[in-house]
């Protein structure tokens, strides 16, 4: 158990340097002001397409999937799950506050997965298994839908304009993952010149660092006086971090679910919480100082959370 916990504390630790960066880069003001935006672009727009355009052109054919759809329909069950778990914790936490409400329905029901999951997932699993990313990026599909689909609609304030939320899956994630499989699938990835590959690689390193960077870069923008001083975060913070992680996976365990599917469960659930809570508020003049807190101490508490919980699940396995 303890091996385990110093195999995954590693790269967490890693995560948590990038944001410390970040953090101190944006208190110090060694960077512009603009920094956040424009990583933020770099980050959504070359480096999480080019890990997905490689994950899946190189790992994605009809016999993986034919092999791997229950880890989908599994997915898909556990997000019902976290939805109803979700949405009565928020009405909890905001009573008489229904666009906080919403922030906290969202913050219930997704972590991190995909900035932090995508990174933590093959640093810590890799070695064992070099089709895992693979499986996690088929397990959060219907997270990623739901997240651009229903997530977003909620986080966008009353009043202000709301996109079609199926319009909100014409984004750079889903282009790449659909160019991503259809390149899998008829091998065309096989005949990319070998400095596109190279360049696709390159980008795809950054994905992780840039991600933590990103997020200690914004989370400073905030006093953190404020950050810590509702109670009421904390305790969000301990739900989003271990109660809610241990309830679903108990209810996998209850339908004897696949190990793989526990595993990728996990690390879909126990991640923080992530930038969404800040970036769309802030984008139509909603309130940002909730979901910025929570993603500042569940992202520090993580470090520890995640290594604890995941060795005590390698010992249940």
């Amino acid at each position: 158990m303890f091996e385990t916990f110093k195999a995954t504390l590693s790269p967490m630790l890693v995560m948590f340097m990038c944001m410390l960066i970040g953090f101190v880069m944006n208190k110090k003001r060694f960077a512009p002001e603009n920094s956040a935006t424009v990583l933020s672009k770099l980050e959504n727009y070359v480096c999480v397409p080019a890990l997905l355009i490689n994950t899946f052109m190189t790992r994605c054919t009809i016999a993986s999937l034919t092999e791997n759809y229950i880890i989908v329909l599994y997915s898909i069950l556990v997000l019902f799950f976290a939805l109803m778990i979700a949405l009565p914790l928020a009405r909890v936490f905001a009573k008489d506050d229904e666009y906080k409400r919403s922030i906290y329905s969202y913050a219930m029901t997704f972590g991190n997965f995909g900035f932090m999951g995508n990174a933590i997932v093959p640093a810590i699993l890799g070695s064992v298994d070099p089709d895992i990313l693979y499986k996690y990026l088929l397990f959060t599909l219907p997270l990623q839908t739901a997240v651009n689909t229903w997530g977003i609609v909620i986080l966008i304030p009353r009043g202000e304009e709301k996109k079609n939320p199926l319009k909100n899956l014409c984004n750079p994630v889903f282009f790449s993952i659909i160019l991503g499989i259809i390149l899998g699938l008829t091998n065309a990835g096989e005949v990319l010149p070998l400095f596109v590959i190279d360049t696709i690689d390159y980008f795809k390193n950054c994905m992780g660092p840039l991600a933590m960077f990103l997020t200690g870069f914004v989370v400073a923008g905030y006093p953190m006086r404020e950050l810590l001083s509702d109670k009421k975060i904390y305790v969000a913070t301990f739900l989003r971090l271990i109660i809610i992680p241990a309830v679903l996976l108990s209810l996998l365990f209850l339908l004897r679910a696949p190990e793989l599917v526990i595993t990728l469960a996990f690390f879909a659930y126990a991640t923080p919480l992530g930038m969404n809570t800040v970036v769309f508020p802030a984008a139509y003049g909603g309130e940002t100082r909730t979901g910025a807190s929570m993603a500042m101490i569940s992202h520090v508490l993580c470090v520890i959370t995640i290594p604890i919980l995941f060795s005590i699940l390698n010992v249940i396995l």
